[in-house]
């Protein structure tokens, strides 16, 4: 006969080592689940209330406070509290059973809490507990031996289950959360660390590969960029010297972004591309009525840079009429608007460029010999890209990473086409490399480009000449060819032939493509070779 549960049946009593184990294997699984202790925490609160009756658990840690403040705690993860609950859980070092248990490190056990003079009843009011007797257990929470916080809760003391075994589940929780917290920690500073040599890497590469845009670590570039950024705080003026095509923009805005200047305009003027009538007016600006369509004031290119730097490229265009006007502006630092009477003060720092021999023009009669020297003073030659062959592979995988996003592609440069981008002479230096690139990127057939397949987009050589030629139409058998360029029979080795067509797959159009030839060519070389 089956005899119901009663209160005073032991079966009637919840078996509490099944409810140990089911609470521990969930705090298992969430922390497999993740490692972010918030989530672990309140949920562990939550089935400490739910499986062993010990309610509104908290746990306290040390609060983040500045060297010399007093030391506190307050609670950071709880159930059963209200907000304005938690808000008030804050404790002194030794204040209160808490802050007992921080202070001493040792574990704390009141029976009743009414009879407990020490106890506060900061967060929870005496009066929404229940009436019977209450019971307060609180255990250090430590990380390297030394208390960080408290895990504490209340405890129904009338219920059926030893205050013991409730002590030994909270010992190996509490040893749980400290561990918790420690690999938190530990992902912290891991992440830290990681942060900052992310921080010194970019800073490096910044400085050494891309500092100001410029991009490469060859020793001729580095030369130029130390002898840049010496004269950077000064307000002397830079003279760029180079060949077209080497960068003197983006060195003239290194000028400008290295010095005191750099929060100020940055005015770029070519003057290869002002004519000679309207130079005056570009550069100093004019009065209302200056000239006929002059309805309304404007401000020139050295006003509207002042406070900041002007860059003249192509100076040696400037007409000797301006030439003279451009020395008085730099050595009193005051200008005149076309149709004006007053001068204007301006603060500028000059950068020049120019890839004309200037001291030629200037013994030819064709360039101001004082703006020469005023020029002068602080030369930087520019290198070509020729003498830095180095940074040739840096500059190419940035054009292809720009002309990629620019243009919605995804191209990529093979080894070998690296390589012989490397041993390109380059007389047009970085432009032209900028300007082969984006015509690669725009209309490769694939997406990596091998040496072979680069060949028709370099200099000398037009998209179209390398492109596979239609089909001509059966001949009668004997009739030559109506036009066929002429190649070597021998120009191929049988290796050659070989590795051309592994490259491409077998195809033998694509093999030809790649190795100049038409396919008639290709085909009459393998028989040649006995490969067919």
């Amino acid at each position: 006969m089956t005899v119901p549960p009663s209160p005073g049946n032991p079966r009637s009593q919840p078996d509490w080592h099944a409810q140990e184990l089911l609470l521990m294997r969930e705090v298992m699984r969430l922390i497999g689940r993740s490692l972010a202790p918030g989530l672990v925490l309140r949920e562990m609160l939550h089935l400490m209330s739910e499986l062993l009756g010990l309610n509104r658990g908290r746990i306290v840690l040390v609060d983040a406070t500045g060297a010399g403040a007093p030391r506190t705690a307050s609670i950071q993860h709880a159930y059963g509290l209200t907000q304005a609950e938690v808000q008030r859980g804050r404790y002194a070092w030794g204040e209160g059973i808490t802050g007992r248990v921080l202070a001493s490190g040792q574990p704390a056990i009141v029976q009743d809490i009414d009879a407990e003079p020490l106890f506060l009843a900061r967060a929870v009011e005496r009066s929404q507990l229940p009436p019977e007797t209450v019971a307060f257990i609180a255990l250090p929470i430590e990380l390297h031996h030394a208390p960080i916080g408290v895990l504490a809760c209340h405890r129904i003391r009338s219920r059926q289950r030893h205050l013991n075994d409730d002590l030994a589940v909270l010992r190996v929780l509490a040893t749980l959360v400290g561990q918790l917290l420690q690999l938190e920690a530990l992902v912290a500073e891991q992440t830290r660390q990681l942060e900052a040599r992310n921080a010194v890497l970019a800073n490096a590469l910044n400085t050494k590969s891309a500092r100001y845009g410029l991009i490469g670590n060859s020793p001729s570039l580095l030369q130029a960029l130390g002898e840049l950024e010496r004269v950077s705080q000064t307000q002397a003026t830079v003279l760029l010297l180079g060949e077209s095509g080497t960068g003197k923009e983006l060195f003239a805005r290194a000028v400008h972004l290295a010095s005191g200047r750099r929060d100020r305009p940055f005015i770029k003027v070519n003057c290869s591309a002002i004519p000679d009538a309207l130079f005056e007016s570009e550069l100093f600006g004019y009065e209302r009525g200056a000239f006929t369509g002059a309805s309304t004031a404007r401000a020139g290119w050295f006003e509207q840079a002042d406070g900041g730097s002007i860059f003249l490229d192509e100076i040696g265009e400037l007409p000797l009429a301006m030439q003279s006007k451009l020395l008085r502006t730099l050595q009193e630092g005051t200008l005149v608007r076309l149709g004006g009477q007053r001068e204007v003060k301006v603060n500028v720092r000059l950068v020049a460029a120019t890839n004309r021999d200037l001291a030629r023009e200037v013994e030819a009669g064709q360039f101001r010999q004082d703006l020469y020297y005023r020029l002068n003073v602080i030369p930087i030659r520019l290198p070509s890209l020729a003498e830095r062959r180095e940074d040739v592979r840096a500059l190419a995988l940035h054009f292809v990473s720009r002309a990629n996003q620019a243009h919605q592609r995804n191209v990529n440069l093979a080894v070998d086409a690296l390589a012989r981008l490397e041993a390109q002479p380059w007389p047009g230096n970085i432009r032209e490399l900028g300007n082969v690139i984006e015509r690669l990127v725009l209309l490769a057939e694939g997406t990596l480009v091998t040496g072979a397949e680069l060949d028709r987009f370099l200099p000398g050589t037009t998209v179209t000449a390398a492109m596979p030629a239609p089909a001509a139409p059966p001949r009668p058998p004997g009739e030559p060819p109506l036009v066929r360029d002429y190649v070597p029979a021998h120009s191929h080795t049988a290796q050659a032939l070989q590795a051309a067509l592994a490259e491409h797959h077998g195809n033998q159009s694509r093999a030809a493509q790649g190795l100049g030839l038409t396919l008639r060519q290709f085909s009459y070389r393998l028989r040649k070779a006995g490969l067919r």
